[in-house]
C-alpha cells in the first residue's frame, strides 16, 4: 500500500516520477532500479520505498499522472462508428509495436500477475478511462442506430480489444493497421443492427 498522498512533498513526489519516465525512456523498464530513480530525482531511497512498494507502482503512477496531465480520454466521434473505432485500434496497435512502450506494458502486465492490488490499480486507473471512452463511444453509435439494442457494451469493448491483446502477449502475429482494421470490421459486423 502506497503512503498518504496527502503526507509527500509534492516537489519530491515529481521530481520521482519525472526521474522514473526518464529513466524508463533511457534504460528500459528491465534494468529501471529504485537506486537509479533515487539519484536522478535527488531523494533517498527510503523516500521512494516509503511511498511505493515497488518500481512498478511508481511507473503507474508516473504513467497515470502524464495521462492527466493530457486531454481528457475521448474517441472522436465523426458519426461514422468503424471509422472512428478504426482511427483508436490503429492507434492502440501503434502503440502496442513500440518496442520500448511494449516492454514496458509486457514488464507490467508480468509485475501484475503476481500483485492482485498492482493489478487493479493499473486495470482502474490506467485501463478503465481508456476502455470507458470506447464504451461512451458505442453508446452513442447504439443511440445513432449503428449499434442494435442489446448489445452488451462491455463484451463489445472486449471483442475489439481481447484480439489484439492475445496476438501482443502471444506474439502471434503482426500488429499493424490491416490487423487493427480486420478487427474494427468483424467486431462492428457483430454488434450492427441488421445482424441476422
Amino acid at each position: 500500500m502506497t503512503a498518504d498522498p496527502a503526507r509527500r512533498n509534492e516537489r519530491s513526489r515529481r521530481a520521482i516520477l519525472t526521474a522514473a519516465l526518464d529513466l524508463l525512456g533511457e534504460t528500459g523498464y528491465a534494468d529501471l532500479t529504485i537506486e537509479a530513480i533515487a539519484a536522478r530525482a535527488g531523494v533517498g531511497k527510503q523516500t521512494i520505498y516509503r511511498w511505493w512498494r515497488k518500481k512498478g507502482a511508481i511507473i503507474l503512477e508516473a504513467l497515470v499522472d502524464a495521462m492527466a496531465a493530457a486531454e481528457a480520454v475521448a474517441l472522436p466521434d465523426t458519426g461514422d462508428l468503424a471509422a472512428d473505432l478504426r482511427t483508436v485500434m490503429r492507434a492502440t496497435v501503434a502503440e502496442f509495436a513500440d518496442p520500448k512502450l511494449s516492454a514496458t506494458t509486457r514488464a507490467i502486465t508480468i509485475e501484475t500477475l503476481g500483485d492482485e492490488s498492482l493489478g487493479v490499480q493499473v486495470r482502474d486507473q490506467l485501463l478503465r478511462p481508456q476502455l470507458d471512452a470506447v464504451k461512451d463511444r458505442l453508446r452513442a453509435g447504439r443511440d445513432a442506430g449503428q449499434v442494435r439494442d442489446g448489445v452488451d457494451l462491455d463484451q463489445a469493448v472486449e471483442l475489439l480489444f481481447g484480439p489484439l491483446y492475445h496476438r501482443w502477449l502471444l506474439r502471434t502475429g503482426p500488429l499493424t493497421d490491416d490487423y487493427a482494421d480486420g478487427i474494427v470490421e468483424l467486431a462492428v459486423a457483430a454488434i450492427r443492427p441488421d445482424r441476422k
